[in-house]
């Protein structure tokens, strides 16, 4: 799987918090399919390019 987050951003992010090594999977996947499913609406719509209107 391709790690579609940035760790370091994650954990700037989450500062006052301890992050779990299983976190980042766990959130790379979810960041997948809402891209999957965002290609899916845009390409049900005839378009090429994927919009914020698609999430």
């Amino acid at each position: 799987m391709t790690d579609l987050v940035v760790k370091s951003a994650v954990k700037d992010r989450l500062e006052d918090h301890n992050v779990a090594a299983d976190f980042y999977d766990a959130l790379d996947g979810r960041v997948s399919a809402l891209l999957d499913d965002a290609a899916r609406r845009a390409d049900a719509n005839d378009r090429k390019t994927v919009q914020p209107r698609d999430l």
